[in-house]
């Protein structure tokens, strides 16, 4: 719990998460590394389904005993071309069974991958390739490995490619003479003809994969996570679910992501059976698979209500009317049975507890009607009706998203990371749903909420009291060691005493829970998760003749958005040119067409870094308080400024 009223909170398990966590698999404590589950889940469950996946090439299905028999021979496979421990693996490619293998099979040798999705920018899987200093490299397919267009530095260290694919391989592929090219069936066919490998156990300390995240300059930083944070994470998750052997999971985040991988293991591990889809697939998949169990981002459950909305507002009159009634009182009864039983953001008093339990007591006939005549037919249109458990992470739930899934009961959970914590940090539990929050540590995980800023002259930040908003401070057994070969830049994020600033802003309750409020730095988070540096692409802007300043928008948001003081003489020949009036929204789609073609243009240019909306506001100065002294933007304050304009972009 908090210490003495300072925002620092080291989190014991509570009675509940205690008895939560006893029921997980007690052989989980003498793992070592990751490896060693898969023989344990082959001899508990070996006929039970582990991985189906409809929608790749080819269509697949394991069970866990054929699924530790394809890790087994994969791992010697890539033993006979030469993978020893301590080495690395670029792995490029997407969700698929073969993925999983070929990362447990490199950890079995004990080696560590890189990892990557396939669709990611050239430029930034050669980066990453070079940098990791992968010594073999596994892709996708053979399209990917003519697009890497790889270069002799690139070719020195590699000893073999493997591609995930079955196609046949031409005589004349890009490859040099002496590094062995293998599809995926003459991989097995090695590891079938070599299957001697002996399993290498490495130790808690020993690198398990290297992640990589965006930096401030662009550049992708590399994140070891050593298989104690992923084992870590395997043993604590269970205090926000607890799942059965048999349930059924559906996997629509890229598999390489750390929030879509820890969850997977853990799942995996329990016995689940996991289904790989993608977004066009997932609301048939939703129906045909029915699962227990659905993991995303805020996206997909803001997708998921928007579907509901305009499903409703297609309805005749009466029909509409009846659903829309229905949901706000099933609303006001959730809020109302919330506070009674304090589990709202501010602190409730006694006498407002009483009057929610007197007001949910009134509203809940009608939520358990609708309850028992509505709900049911939406949440299994929605979900396929069997949905136990929803998680959401990767950045901040909108609170009426949070509030409609509560309404139309299904229990959605929101949980807290980064790619250097391996990610979980903290989660909200079934028990303790504190909408709006990102929920309690993990256990053994520490928080503390110090002064966001820097005073003049001191090196070290204070601890501020409870409920005060500050940075937020993080240290436990899931943390990163540091970065790969970027000691300057894990100074910058930890200390020697293992506190990780993670640079966002927040503050703790009195029970513990975390609510976040913003990013102490400029990365914007998307609602799909994705993390957008905004500098380059503002630069990229700034070379517009029609721009003079320019400041992205889109925290928590599906895209980006920009505010956009232009060049005044620019603009009017531009308008004069195209025929356009001087302002509204014929030149503001103009212009939104012209920004979005010079951000396609950059190198390495991703889908995720276009504007939704142009907003033309008047220039930031020092003296209206938008600029620093040495000519910085102030963010908070422009935003805060234009935050009606903003609003309207997206709303339109």
């Amino acid at each position: 719990m908090a210490q003495a009223g300072k925002a620092w909170v080291k989190w014991q398990p509570s009675r509940r998460d205690s008895q939560a966590l006893k029921g997980m698999p007690t052989w989980w404590d003498d793992l070592q590394h990751l490896p060693e589950l898969w023989p344990c889940l082959a001899r508990h469950h070996p006929d039970l389904l582990a991985l189906d996946s409809p929608h790749s090439n080819p269509p697949e299905q394991f069970s866990y005993g054929a699924l530790n028999a394809a890790i087994d021979v994969t791992r010697s496979g890539l033993h006979a071309l030469g993978l020893r421990p301590q080495q690395v693996v670029a792995l490029f490619a997407d969700n698929c069974p073969r993925w999983l293998i070929a990362d447990q099979a490199v950890m079995g040798n004990g080696a560590a991958d890189a990892v990557r999705g396939a669709t990611a920018p050239v430029e930034e899987l050669c980066y990453i390739l070079e940098d990791c200093g992968a010594t073999g490299l596994v892709l996708q397919g053979l399209d990917l490995l003519d697009q890497l267009e790889l270069r002799p530095q690139h070719w020195s260290a590699l000893r073999f490619v493997v591609l995930l694919s079955d196609e046949p391989l031409p005589g004349n592929a890009a490859v040099p003479e002496g590094i062995p090219l293998l599809n995926w069936k003459a991989l097995q066919q090695l590891g079938t003809d070599n299957n001697n490998a002996p399993v290498v156990v490495q130790s808690l300390e020993a690198v398990a994969t290297l992640l990589y995240t965006s930096g401030t300059t662009g550049r992708p930083k590399g994140v070891p996570l050593r298989h104690r944070n992923l084992l870590y994470q395997l043993r604590n998750l269970g205090v926000a679910v607890q799942p059965r052997p048999g349930d059924r999971a559906l996997s629509v985040l890229p598999i390489w992501h750390s929030y879509e991988r820890s969850v997977e293991y853990f799942l995996l591990a329990c016995g689940c059976s996991q289904t790989y889809t993608n977004i066009r697939q997932l609301r048939p998949d939703m129906q045909q698979v029915r699962p227990q169990f659905l993991v995303s981002v805020p996206r997909l459950w803001e997708a998921f209500q928007g579907g509901f909305d305009e499903a409703i507002a297609k309805l005749p009159g009466t029909r509409r009317g009846l659903l829309r009634g229905a949901l706000a009182a099933s609303r006001f009864h959730c809020l109302q049975w919330r506070r009674w039983r304090d589990l709202d953001l501010e602190p409730c008093p006694l006498p407002l507890r009483l009057l929610g339990l007197l007001s949910s007591a009134v509203s809940w006939p009608v939520h358990a009607l609708a309850g028992q005549l509505l709900w049911p037919r939406v949440r299994s249109q929605l979900c396929g009706g069997r949905l136990r458990v929803a998680i959401s992470g990767g950045s901040a739930l909108n609170q009426y998203v949070d509030a409609f899934f509560e309404a139309i009961g299904i229990e959605l959970l929101v949980g807290y990371g980064l790619t250097e914590t391996s990610p979980v940090l903290c989660c909200r539990r079934i028990w303790a749903n504190r909408r709006g929050s990102a929920g309690q540590p993990l256990p053994g995980t520490e928080l503390r909420i110090v002064e966001a800023e820097l005073a003049k002259g001191d090196e070290v930040r204070n601890t501020i009291p409870l409920g005060k908003r500050g940075l937020v401070l993080a240290r436990g057994p899931q943390v990163m060691s540091g970065y790969h070969r970027r000691q300057e830049d894990t100074t910058a994020v930890l200390d020697s005493d293992g506190w990780f600033n993670t640079g966002d802003l927040g503050h703790l309750l009195p029970d513990g829970s975390l609510v976040l409020s913003g990013r102490a730095k400029d990365t914007i988070v998307l609602s799909s998760g994705e993390n957008i540096e905004p500098g380059p692409l503002e630069d990229a802007l700034l070379g517009h003749p029609l721009v003079q300043q320019v400041m992205l928008v889109g925290q928590d948001k599906r895209m980006l958005a920009a505010l956009v003081v232009p060049q005044p003489e620019t603009l009017a020949a531009y308008c004069q040119r195209q025929g356009l009036p001087s302002e509204g929204p014929q030149l503001t789609r103009a212009l939104l067409r012209e920004f979005n073609l010079r951000l396609s243009q950059r190198s390495g240019s991703r889908p995720d870094e276009r504007l939704c909306g142009v907003a033309l506001v008047e220039a930031f100065t020092m003296d209206n308080g938008l600029l620093t002294q040495t000519l910085k933007q102030r963010r908070p304050q422009i935003a805060q400024r234009y935050s009606g304009r903003i609003a309207q972009l997206y709303r339109s």
